[in-house]
């Protein structure tokens, strides 16, 4: 039995203002944990904060932010060592190919890949300190499993959540000798509040309670690589094993033509068409 959510732990939970992020909040709590939830809007935390039990810390900042990291790291062991950080917050915007613009690729690395690197910056030393005192530490990146097959108009998105479960993995090589798990969390479709914005038919769709119920069971059990609903993750990893051919054909069909409206091909998880940045997207 894993070591992970025994007992008492001090748990760090960015874009916690709503969608996977708040339900994890609440089933966190509802385990007694103690918890730090970051997210920008204070407003946004402190109503999360109402409705979850135990002793919870909002720490609002930016997470593309790193002065406001910064400051933010002493809360992180305000009230003991920090044993996870799950490192949720991020965004989606769409690319628009008859319109390219590389800022819009920008905006979901800067959001995504960034600013998880920039989490990790205070997190890490936190989670190697727990570490030093005999404890469990666990670093968790939650990113998409929308990578797994190329969707058209998900170039920015698909990219980062590419370089999310990279940056997961490698650094899951490099802290097994310290003792610090890293674990990857690729949801599926996920119906949150801007899920339910998307204009387009969503298969398999769980709810954020659902999400959050799956990835606290997977980390209690201790893996390391947390994906659902099963049906719809194999199914793109069924995809994308295929010759790289036959993936280029279906995904060129799948893709809006150029005369087609707004939301009339597939696309990833927890995206909307052409959003601007936003935060707990996720």
């Amino acid at each position: 039995m894993s070591e992970r959510l025994q007992g008492r732990n001090s748990i760090w939970i960015t874009g916690a203002s709503s969608g996977i992020g708040e339900a994890l909040a609440l089933a966190l709590g509802r385990g007694g944990h103690r918890l730090v939830i970051t997210g920008r809007r204070r407003d946004a935390l402190d109503e999360v904060a109402a409705q979850c039990a135990g002793n919870i810390t909002c720490a609002p900042a930016d997470t593309t932010d790193s002065e406001q990291l910064a400051a933010l790291a002493p809360v992180l062991e305000s009230d003991g060592p920090l044993n996870m950080a799950i490192l949720n917050a991020g965004t989606c915007e769409y690319l628009d190919v008859a319109e390219y613009q590389s800022a819009v690729i920008e905006r979901n690395l800067t959001t995504n890949v960034i600013g998880t690197a920039r989490c990790i910056d205070i997190a890490l030393p936190a989670l190697r300190r727990a570490r030093a005192q005999g404890q469990s530490a666990t670093l968790v990146i939650v990113g998409s499993s929308a990578w797994w097959f190329p969707f058209g108009r998900a170039e920015g998105y698909g990219a980062s959540k590419a370089a999310l479960g990279y940056l997961a993995h490698s650094l899951r090589a490099d802290l097994a000798a310290e003792g610090i798990d890293v674990v990857l969390v690729s949801p599926g479709f996920v119906k949150t509040p801007l899920t339910d914005r998307n204009d387009f038919p969503m298969p398999f769709l769980v709810t954020a309670e659902d999400a959050a119920e799956r990835i606290v069971s997977g980390l209690a059990r201790g893996r390391n690589d947390i994906a659902f609903p099963r049906r719809f993750t194999w199914l793109l990893k069924a995809l994308g094993a295929l010759p790289q051919p036959l993936i280029d054909r279906m995904a060129a069909s799948m893709a809006r033509s150029a005369d087609q409206g707004p939301g009339s091909g597939p696309t990833p998880n927890n995206t909307q068409p052409k959003t601007a940045s936003q935060e707990n997207r996720e």
